[in-house]
């Protein structure tokens, strides 16, 4: 708890930051909601026959995975505040509309039947009488739209769109538990503010409703203010990864080193390429044996001053489940040391550009070293669970490793793929929920042992040392042994389109700091 405590003591203005995004985020996307879902509400309940169609075709969008839909606007419209409440509005208009819909329905036939005979025109009985009668349950609707916005909000961050996920996607590839509770006590404790304020204009009088409304306006004012759009503060844009902006061997240290005076965008590891390719951003991290550099065309900036760490990959594995498996070692020997660079990116590129699937490459890996495997089917009751990380190389390495199991030593072997960062994947590891998985050396060094500044400095660049250190610490602290390194090192890069690295003569991470302070 003071560990919490401190974490909000030395970052507060960013967390405050971060929570004036996400309830604009929300706000605004209620309101548009809210104007739009009313009237279509309104609409329906007038035309009986429509009312299923357009509720089916709601309910749909509704269905649509939050992050599949991120990455599907990036091309359409780009990332940051625009893609980001538009999605919002498609998940917060299900609830409004329905609940509209619903409200006039059930109002009392001779209620209506009264105002006609009063002579109300049909705008007349839907403004004085069934919109009023109807507020509390279009209300219900707005606050469940309010408190699941409030949640989804937290994905934005992967868009550039800001708010508390900054903090949440973080904290999970950082391995830093006050991280992720920065930012989720504040959402939690938004959702409950939004929840109680449209509770409590459940409640009060059709005056107050009134008085609510025009500053429920005022708000939303305030806030298209606040989003209007402004003028880059750098030359180029670069779009980064939570992970990579905050750790020590990411832009932290680079911008210290090489001096980058530049706007970043932060994005879903993902979504980079699809925004760097789309033009959205000038220049992304990424990995130097990404399939996806030769896919999209770009050039790799030489890291002239050495600054990245090597990231050799190997298997790890909980040292219990090798104690009573030890064939897994002698299995995981035949593939040590055969993977380069080279072959590991021509991998990659096969499943990115090619679409072929990460299980038929691993396949034909294998068959290249005479390994003769299949498919793994999925066990009903597999011996050992391979995890992986949500990205092409991981996939490929997942699959490598439970057909050589499977191959060799003839465990049942099942997979739980897609793991959304270090943290939770190593977490299944240490809690018995996967049994092997591909990590990196200097991710393991500096994400999950997170050694001392001094130690960090001293090891970093001599490989044998790292290796004793990284593997002693894991057996000690965590049960957990690195088996032999695979043979490839990837490392971080930073990489821009082809075309416009060479229309503007950078070539290396000097000449693009040199671009963006001149």
């Amino acid at each position: 708890m003071k560990q919490l405590f401190k974490y909000f003591s030395e970052n507060h203005i960013e967390i405050w930051s971060q929570v004036l995004e996400h309830f604009q985020l929300t706000l605004l996307s209620i309101s548009i909601a809210s104007i739009i879902g009313i009237c279509i509400g309104a609409l329906i309940s007038s035309k009986r026959n429509l009312a299923n169609l357009f509720l089916s075709f709601i309910n749909i969008l509704q269905t649509i995975p939050s992050l599949a839909l991120l990455g599907f606007l990036i091309p359409l419209i780009g990332i940051g505040t625009f893609p980001a409440v538009l999605a919002l509005f498609i998940y917060a208009l299900l609830p409004i509309v329905r609940n509209t819909y619903t409200g006039i329905s059930e109002i009392d036939s001779s209620i209506i039947e009264a105002g006609k005979g009063l002579g109300m025109t049909n705008f007349q009985l839907l403004i004085k009488l069934e919109l009023p009668l109807a507020i509390p349950l279009i209300l219900a609707g707005i606050r469940t739209a309010s408190v699941i916005n409030v949640g989804v909000a937290t994905l934005c961050s992967l868009i550039a769109a800001g708010g508390l996920g900054e903090s949440i996607f973080g904290g999970i590839s950082l391995n830093n538990t006050q991280m992720i509770l920065a930012g989720a006590i504040p959402a939690s404790l938004m959702a409950l503010c939004f929840d109680g304020m449209f509770g409590l204009m459940q409640k009060i009088s059709g005056k107050h409703i009134k008085l609510s409304i025009t500053l429920f306006g005022l708000l939303v004012f305030i806030n298209l203010i606040g989003f209007i759009p402004k003028r880059p503060d750098s030359r180029l844009v670069a779009g980064f990864n939570s992970e990579f902006i905050n750790r020590e061997d990411g832009f932290v240290g680079l911008d210290t080193l090489y001096d980058l005076p530049v706007e970043i965008k932060e994005l879903e590891i993902g979504l980079l390429y699809r925004a760097l390719d789309s033009k959205k951003v000038d220049f992304i991290d990424g990995f130097s044996t990404d399939g996806k550099i030769e896919a999209y065309d770009l050039t790799l900036l030489e890291d002239d001053k050495n600054y990245f760490p090597p990231y050799f990959a190997a298997p790890i594995i909980k040292t219990e489940t090798l104690r009573k498996f030890p064939q897994i070692e002698r299995a995981f020997n035949k593939i040590s040391g055969k993977i380069n660079n080279v072959q590991m990116a021509q991998m990659n590129f096969e499943v990115d550009q090619n679409k072929v699937s990460p299980a038929d490459v691993a396949i034909d890996f294998l068959t290249s070293l005479q390994i003769k495997t299949k498919k793994i089917e999925g066990a009903s009751n597999p011996q050992i669970i391979i995890g992986s990380k949500n990205f092409t190389e991981s996939y490929i390495l997942a699959h490598i490793f439970g057909q050589l199991i499977e191959a060799e030593t003839g465990l049942k072997v099942g997979l739980k793929t897609g793991f959304g960062g270090t943290k939770l994947l190593f977490d299944a590891l240490d809690n018995g929920e996967v049994h092997i998985y591909p990590e990196y050396t200097g991710t393991g060094f500096l994400v999950i042992l997170k050694p001392e500044k001094t130690l960090v400095k001293e090891l970093l660049r001599d490989k044998k040392r790292l290796n004793n250190y990284l593997f002693n610490e894991f057996r000690k602290k965590y049960g957990i042994t690195w088996l032999d390194q695979l043979g490839f090192n990837n490392t971080f890069a930073i990489m821009m389109r082809k075309e416009q690295a060479e229309r503007l003569n950078i070539k290396s991470i000097s000449d693009l700091s040199n671009y963006l302070k001149n």
